[in-house]
């Protein structure tokens, strides 16, 4: 009679921990079982990996702080959404530090490939407040949350001398366009209860890098020092192409 091996983890009351199925070999045995989520359905990936991509693709960006469930997809299938994207020229941009995940579109020249993220366009006005969040950001401990009201996003903008705002009221208004435009991008969240209060998002953490903050900088401060102290609402300079070049969209 042919002795059949015995291949229970538990030996002589041992456990061999090394003979225990891996985590990972369930979950994909158990994707593997998964049910068709339409009539069609051909995905290779999990359904929850799916959902992580559609979500990566339609929303700005998955925070651990306010979407718990799918950030843990995310990181989970953090490999597979990596490789999917890539075959549309998107980059996963993952934030360990800040628990921040977003999708930034991959640029390369060819004729064939094509934008699938609307670039957003901001123009200087957008871009200095940007770079005033990013370093208020960077200054904040890991998570506190950072507030700001409209008045203190107005004092931001005190050191710039523009002869084509000359009337306050206009110069005020461009401001309020640009607090909406950051808003309308989430990279501030309007509090409930004062409208006139804001939360700087730590996707501009995410987005804006040392190295960008710093170039930003320097353009700001060339800017100011201009002998003439021009700072249209063109779109048309250095400091709102370098930041818009960054700054990606979905629709």
């Amino acid at each position: 009679m042919t002795d059949t091996p015995d291949l229970s983890p538990v030996k002589d009351g041992v456990i061999d921990f090394d003979a225990l199925p891996s985590i990972d070999a369930v979950e994909r045995t158990t994707d593997q079982r998964r049910a068709p989520r339409f009539d069609g359905d051909v995905s290779e990936l999990p359904d929850r990996a799916c959902w992580a991509l559609q979500h990566l693709l339609s929303r700005r960006y998955v925070s651990k702080d306010n979407h718990s469930e799918l950030w843990a997809w995310v990181t989970r299938y953090r490999t597979e959404l990596t490789v999917r994207l890539s075959e549309l020229d998107m980059r996963l941009c993952i934030s360990d530090d800040h628990d921040i995940a977003y999708v930034e579109q991959a640029d390369y020249e060819s004729q064939w490939r094509r934008r699938l993220l609307r670039r957003e366009t901001l123009n200087t006005y957008d871009s200095i407040l940007a770079l005033h969040l990013a370093k208020l950001m960077r200054a904040a401990a890991r998570d506190e949350n950072v507030l700001i009201s409209r008045d203190e996003i107005h004092e931001l903008f005190a050191g710039v001398n523009n002869d084509t705002d000359r009337d306050t009221a206009s110069f005020d208004k461009r401001i309020d366009n640009a607090i909406e435009r950051l808003t309308d991008i989430e990279m501030l969240a309007r509090n409930r209860e004062d409208e006139d209060s804001f939360t700087i998002s730590p996707v501009v953490n995410a987005i804006m890098t040392a190295s960008m903050i710093t170039e930003l900088q320097q353009q700001f401060e060339q800017l100011k020092r201009a002998a003439n102290g021009t700072l249209d609402d063109s779109g048309d300079t250095d400091l709102s192409e370098r930041l818009s070049d960054d700054v990606d969209a979905h629709g």
